[in-house]
């Protein structure tokens, strides 16, 4: 599992899979959360604004992804 840091309180899941460097744009990361490709917790979520923070684990594409909070 890879470890990413934050340095706010959440951040968004489409911004996260672009500062985690799973995507490239919003576009791609917008899309993939539509179509259900990105878990969250272990559910998949459609939300490309939930807001995630320290402790909650990403899965997309398999790998998983920790937000850790600086």
């Amino acid at each position: 599992m890879e470890e990413v840091k934050i340095s706010t309180e959440y951040i968004k899941l489409d911004q996260f899979l672009k500062w985690a460097g799973a995507v490239d744009n919003g576009a791609m990361a917008k899309g993939f959360i539509l179509d259900g490709f990105v878990k969250v917790n272990g559910n998949i979520e459609i939300q490309r604004g939930k807001k995630l923070r320290n402790g909650d684990i990403v899965e997309f594409e398999d790998k998983k992804y920790q937000v850790v909070q600086k």
